[in-house]
């Protein structure tokens, strides 16, 4: 069951409890999607974990699903590659009206759209002072291992928009057993690898980590 967080009568932020089967989480969101467009619902941020599975993107290629017995599959439909998602990973589901101004992001620009998700991410590592950033020609967030020369995703960003609504959206590492990424190619990027705030070293729980997206949230899309 869900519990709402955050709603009025244009914007809910919702947590959803346990794992959330994929499929439902598909069918859930078209419905909500659909409602948005048709005028019955207004925006939402959907909060999930799920059980582990990989995702396909649009772009993914059939090679870098490394092990395809491993946890099932799915096409998401979205943009972007394969994706792990799974348990201690926090997955943000976006569904927005983008004819309309939201904060930072302007009116029917998915460019200026995916850049929000972006600085989502990067301020809400910034309350566990962990630096995300972004890199050229590469999609999601990253953080720099200046000591040894090294860096690794901790953030996945896949969109799919649909009458000028949005699903999909953001996964954060918080806590994934990181070794389930060995699935897959992650994103097409095989010169490095993934990271999560506890391999970080930071002991992060699930609610705190809603609660740095959420104060985030209001900063970036100021809907909340």
């Amino acid at each position: 069951m869900d519990r709402s967080e955050v709603s009025d009568l244009s914007f809910e932020w919702r947590v959803a409890e346990g794992l959330t089967p994929y499929p439902d989480a598909i069918a859930a969101m078209q419905a909500r999607v659909a409602a948005i467009h048709a005028g019955r619902a207004g925006d939402c941020v959907w909060l999930v974990e799920h059980p582990p599975l990989y995702t396909a993107g649009t772009s993914a290629q059939a090679g870098d699903l490394v092990d395809p017995g491993r946890f099932p599959t799915f096409d998401a439909g979205r943009g972007g590659q394969w994706t792990y998602h799974g348990p201690g990973q926090r997955t943000g589901y976006v569904m927005l009206d983008l004819t309309r101004a939201h904060g930072q992001v302007k009116p029917r620009d998915v460019r200026s759209y995916v850049h929000a998700l972006e600085e989502w991410l990067i301020r809400a590592l910034d309350r566990f002072n962990v630096k995300g950033e972004r890199r050229q020609g590469r999609v999601g967030i990253w953080v720099a291992d200046g000591a040894h020369g090294t860096e690794a995703k901790i953030g996945a960003i896949g969109v799919r928009v649909t009458k000028w609504v949005s699903w999909h959206g953001v996964a954060l590492n918080v806590e994934p057993n990181l070794a389930h990424f060995g699935g897959i190619v992650p994103c097409g990027v095989v010169e490095h690898g993934v990271t999560s705030l506890a391999a970080l070293g930071l002991p992060v729980t699930m609610a705190e980590a809603d609660a740095a997206l959420l104060g985030a949230w209001a900063e970036v899309f100021g809907d909340a």
